[in-house]
C-alpha cells in the first residue's frame, strides 16, 4: 500500500468501489469468528446482502466489551499458528483486548505508518526518536517499522530517563521526536532546567491522548518543532489510522483501509458529514481480527470540504471520548475543553488534575493547577487573582462553576505514557 502513492489522492468513484470490494471480503472474514456469526444471525443479515457502501448500516455495531469477552483468540479469524504478534490494549477494568497480527497484517499497518510520514515530509535523512512505549502498547513498535520502512535513522528510547532521553536528542542529531503531548510538555520542562534547546529538532508527533491547539502552539514554541497530530487505536493495529498532512485542519483517515461512519452515541443513527459524534470504523484490510463497524468512543465529526493537499475527507482532531465524558450537574464535558482553557493562560503551568465528588448529592468539580515559574510571585493578593481568572475562564466555555486550587511548580505527578489527569470520585462515596 505504501509504495502505491496513488492510493493517497484515489477518486472518489475508485474508491467507492474499493471500499465496497474490500468491506464484502472483511465481512467474509469476519464469518469466521464466533461473535460475528451470532450477531449476524441475531440481525438477520449476512454479507450477501451487502450491495451498497450505504448498506453497512444493516450490520450490527462491534462493542469493547465483546472484544474482552473473547479473550484470549476467541475472536481471531486465522490460525493461531498464522498468528506472529500480539498486542493488547491498556483496558482499565476487567481484561484487556487481545489483537493478534498476521504477516500480512504488520505489512499493511507499517506501510500505513510509513504513509503518514512520508505525507509530512519525512525520509531518510531523519533521524527518529521513538519516545513510547515498546512493550504490549502498539505505538512504540508500530512507530518503529513505520519509520524503518521509510529509511529514517531509528532511536527506540521507549519512555522513562528523561535527562537521557534529552542527552540522545542532542548527541544523536534528532530531527524528528514521536511521543505523548503530555511527555513533550514534560521533556521540555526538563531541557529548560538544563539550558538545553534541541535546536536539531524539526518534527514533533504526538499522540495517544486528546491535546488542544493551545498545547500545539506551546510545543512549537518550547520545543521548536513543527507539532503533527497522530490519531489510531489498538483494535485498528494501532496508530495511522489517521493522521495530519501539512495543512493541519483535521487528519486524513486512511479510507481505503478503513470505513468511516460518525453517529450520536446514545441513539446509534449515523450523522452527516459535519455532524460531531462517535467515530464507528470497520477495518477493511485486517486478517487476524476483523471487525465490524466498531465504537470507538472518540469524539470527532467528519470534514467533507476536501483539503488543499488533494487527499479527500477528513475527521476533526479528536475532542474527547464519549465513555470518558464528564456529567456535572446535567452539563457534559470533556477533559481536553479544560486542557485547552488552561493552556491558554500564561499564569498556567506545566500540568494540571481534575477531580471530581459528590458532596450532598451534587456533583463538584476541583481543579487542581501548577502555576507557572513567571506568574508563581507567592503574593496572596496575586494568588487570588490568577484564581478568578481561570475560574472564570473555566466557566465560560464548560458553562458550569468549578473549583480552582492554584498549587506549586512542578508539585503535580508527570506522565510518561498517557496522562491521567481526572479522578471520579463519586462512585467511591
Amino acid at each position: 500500500m505504501f509504495w502505491n502513492r496513488a492510493m493517497e489522492t484515489i477518486r472518489p468513484e475508485e474508491l467507492a468501489d474499493l471500499q465496497l470490494k474490500r468491506l464484502k471480503w472483511t465481512l467474509r472474514q469476519a464469518q469466521e469468528v464466533g461473535l460475528y456469526q451470532r450477531k449476524f444471525k441475531e440481525a438477520g443479515v449476512s454479507p450477501d446482502d451487502i450491495k451498497t457502501l450505504d448498506d453497512v448500516e444493516k450490520l450490527p455495531f462491534t462493542y469493547k466489551k465483546e472484544l474482552q469477552a473473547g479473550y484470549p483468540f476467541g475472536l481471531f479469524a486465522v490460525r493461531l499458528k498464522e498468528i506472529i504478534r500480539i498486542h493488547t490494549t491498556s483496558g482499565t477494568t476487567g481484561k484487556p483486548t487481545v489483537v493478534g497480527y498476521t504477516r500480512q497484517d504488520l505489512e499493511n499497518w507499517s506501510d500505513l505508518i510509513a504513509r503518514n510520514m512520508t505525507m509530512i515530509g519525512l525520509g531518510e535523512d531523519d533521524i527518529f526518536q521513538n519516545a513510547v512505549n515498546y512493550g504490549l502498547f502498539t505505538g512504540g513498535l508500530g512507530f518503529h517499522y513505520g519509520a524503518e520502512k521509510v529509511g529514517m535513522t531509528v532511536i527506540p528510547s521507549a519512555t522513562g530517563n528523561t535527562r537521557r532521553q534529552i542527552e540522545m536528542i542532542e548527541d544523536f542529531g534528532v530531527t524528528v521526536l514521536h511521543c505523548t503531548p503530555s511527555y513533550a510538555l514534560h521533556l521540555a520542562e526538563v531541557a529548560e532546567s538544563m539550558g538545553k534547546t534541541l535546536d536539531s529538532l524539526r518534527i514533533g508527533i504526538f499522540g495517544a491522548e486528546p491535546w488542544s491547539e493551545n498545547t500545539r502552539a506551546e510545543l512549537e514554541r518550547r520545543l521548536g518543532v513543527k507539532a503533527y497530530d497522530s490519531y489510531g487505536l489498538s483494535e485498528m493495529y494501532g496508530p495511522g489510522v489517521a493522521f495530519e498532512c501539512p495543512e493541519r485542519n483535521g487528519l486524513h483517515l486512511w479510507h481505503d483501509c478503513y470505513l468511516a461512519e460518525i453517529i450520536d452515541p446514545k441513539t446509534g443513527e449515523r450523522l452527516a458529514p459535519g455532524e460531531r459524534g462517535e467515530l464507528v470504523i470497520t477495518p477493511l484490510v485486517k486478517e487476524a481480527l476483523p471487525l465490524v463497524r466498531y465504537r470507538t468512543g472518540d469524539v470527532t465529526r467528519l470534514i467533507d470540504d476536501g483539503c488543499a493537499c488533494g487527499r479527500g475527507q477528513k475527521i476533526e482532531r479528536i475532542t474527547g471520548r464519549s465513555d470518558d465524558m464528564l456529567v456535572i450537574r446535567g452539563i457534559n464535558v470533556f477533559p481536553s475543553q479544560i486542557e485547552h482553557v488552561l493552556r491558554s493562560l500564561p499564569e498556567v503551568g506545566e500540568q494540571f488534575m481534575v477531580y471530581v465528588d459528590r458532596t450532598r448529592h451534587l456533583d463538584e468539580m476541583t481543579i487542581e493547577v501548577e502555576m507557572s515559574r513567571a506568574g508563581f510571585s507567592g503574593e496572596l493578593q496575586d494568588l487570588a487573582r490568577v484564581q478568578r481568572k481561570i475560574a472564570g475562564e473555566l466557566h465560560n466555555t464548560l458553562g458550569l462553576r468549578t473549583a480552582v486550587k492554584l498549587v506549586e511548580p512542578g508539585s503535580l505527578p508527570r506522565f510518561e505514557g498517557k496522562a491521567k489527569r481526572v479522578i471520579d470520585r463519586r462512585g467511591a462515596v
